[in-house]
């Protein structure tokens, strides 16, 4: 069941030479429909400034186009506040000394929740079962005189400042966006008044503009009405249970054909999953990943392993195993893409320590694909040796998002500690919520492994309780490290969080600049810094031994 609403809009310029209100309406394909919603904003331009009218229009058009853009796993709150951000920048930067203004109310409906998204004096009203609610507050000053003069708005302050509100939606209730050349020479009777007597949705529109010219306002007066006629899947949980109605496959056995998939044999087995490697009618090779039956009936279990699907398609690219889209699946599972290598830490228990050039590639592309995650709003949460594959071509691919974790859609059992204990962070152990600095210890703890064969910390054994000193300076390991990369490691698996990197990015250039910042750091040779003066001190220190020689065969 997907949300449907209707929408009807209206504006007009009034007395004014110019409309600055702008008003925007994007109802995207079912699918990034479901995904990121419906979005309805309206902006209203601040005449006082250099071009009120091209910030209201230049904002919605930035909305509009980028908010569909940025990664699903982010919450609509979160998307809206980054976009509006970066519009206040640009808005900024675009005034050429006269600020560009506009105010700006957007409603992003969803599912069955709505947020609004609000700064400045544009209101946002709610009209369910006969009552009128204002959702928004007027960012202007309450002294006497001063009530039509902003102190929020787009392009105002260099840290814009947005007020945010989520809520549930009803069937049959309707959302009004009014500028405030609407509300103010309206008034709140009259708006009801108006939608009560008129039931066409266009209508009211119409009647709510026409109403506010007719009243005297001397505004651009604009209106943008929504209406719930169905609500929608209440989340992304909602339609992940819709999906976990299928059966689980069962023991597979070699040889056997599951929806057009040739099973090959069955690669690992573990109390949370099965792995099978399966052909395509094209004889191409896929891992099919699914549950044991023994987990048919448990709380969860099914929709974390749809879930898990569902990030690795949100993380699409180099760094990670390709989806297959499985539209002809009737049973529960997901399917990737086989990679012909091995992991690293089947490397590592072959061939032990990776050898330097190696491992500062692996550290480069590890980094880059922890960075794609996080900017994403996902956490991987079991980063180590053994869930990172190395392609025969060279790509390292990051695996198992069995645990991974976003804020807001993901969820932990109670006094559960996800992860593998000797690459979890201190502060995991203390009940801290998941962050990306915990990604990057993981990282930092992995690659001080694949570096050194031992742990900074020394190995933690399942249902420990570790102790976090001092970690040991890989050096002592690998006496070929240089200082530079010492101090790189070490930082990344300090005890104390604020002490660790920020960010996979900030490490990442450090990483890549380390070499060069020691070449840079590392006194030159005499030879190199005086070359003139080396080479005539040689050749006057061979031209006396040649004398002194000279004068040794004389006397002979």
């Amino acid at each position: 069941m997907s949300l449907r609403l209707l929408f009807a809009q209206a504006s007009a310029i009034g007395p004014r030479a110019e409309n600055q209100d702008a008003l925007r309406l994007v109802t995207p394909a079912p699918e990034l429909a479901a995904s990121k919603g419906y979005l309805c904003a309206l902006a209203d331009g601040v005449s006082q400034c250099a071009d009120g009218g091209l910030a209201a229009r230049a904002s919605l058009q930035a909305l509009a186009l980028d908010y569909y853009a940025t990664p699903a796993t982010w919450s609509v709150a979160q998307a809206l506040d980054r976009l509006l951000s970066a519009q206040n920048r640009w808005l900024r930067a675009q005034g050429n000394g006269q600020p560009l203004l506009t105010t700006l109310s957007a409603l992003v409906l969803r599912g069955r929740r709505f947020t609004l998204a609000h700064i400045g004096d544009c209101r946002v009203y709610r009209w369910h079962a006969g009552q009128l609610q204002c959702l928004s507050q007027d960012h202007v000053w309450d002294q006497p005189g001063m009530q039509h003069v902003l102190k929020r708005a787009l392009g105002l302050d260099q840290q814009v400042l947005v007020d945010y509100l989520e809520g549930e939606l009803h069937e049959g209730e309707c959302y009004l966006l009014l500028s405030d050349g609407v509300w103010a020479s309206v008034g709140d009777q009259r708006i009801q008044a108006i939608l009560r007597e008129q039931s066409d949705l266009q209508d009211a529109a119409d009647t709510l503009v026409a109403t506010a010219h007719h009243a005297g306002s001397q505004d651009n007066a604009s209106a943008l009405l929504v209406q719930v006629e169905q609500l929608g899947t209440s989340s992304l949980g909602d339609t992940l249970a819709q999906l976990q109605q299928w059966p689980l496959p069962g023991a597979l056995r070699d040889g056997q054909l599951i929806d057009g998939w040739q099973v090959d044999g069955l690669l690992a087995q573990s109390r949370q999953s099965l792995l099978y490697q399966v052909r395509d009618p094209h004889g191409l090779p896929w891992l099919l990943k699914t549950l044991p039956q023994s987990r048919d009936l448990e709380s969860g279990a099914a929709q974390a392993l749809l879930l898990e699907e569902w990030f690795l398609r949100r993380v699409a690219g180099r760094h990670f195993p390709e989806v297959h889209p499985a539209s002809q699946r009737q049973h529960l599972y997901y399917l990737m893409r086989a990679y012909a290598g091995t992991t690293l830490g089947a490397q590592l228990k072959a061939d032990g320590p990776l050898p330097l050039p190696q491992w500062l590639e692996m550290a480069r592309q590890l980094l880059q694909a922890v960075g794609v995650l996080h900017r994403r709003n996902l956490l991987h949460r079991d980063i180590k040796p053994d869930n990172l594959h190395l392609g025969d071509d060279g790509q390292l691919r990051l695996l198992d998002f069995g645990l991974a974790y976003c804020p807001g859609l993901s969820e932990d059992q109670p006094n559960t500690l996800p992860g593998t204990p000797s690459y979890l962070a201190p502060e995991a152990f203390e009940g801290s919520s998941p962050s990306p600095r915990q990604d990057l210890y993981a990282v930092g703890v992995t690659l001080y492994h694949l570096l050194t064969g031992h742990y900074p910390y020394g190995e933690v054994e399942a249902f420990q309780r570790p102790r976090f000193g001092t970690p040991v300076n890989p050096a002592r390991y690998r006496p070929d490290l240089p200082e530079w990369l010492q101090r790189n490691v070490l930082q990344a698996v300090a005890a104390d969080p604020a002490q660790r990197f920020e960010t996979a990015e900030q490490w990442l250039l450090l990483l890549e600049r380390g070499d060069r910042q020691e070449l840079a750091e590392r006194p030159r040779p005499l030879l190199e810094r005086e070359p003139l003066k080396v080479w005539r001190t040689i050749g006057l220190v061979s031209l006396l031994l040649n004398l002194v020689l000279w004068l040794v065969l004389l006397k002979r």
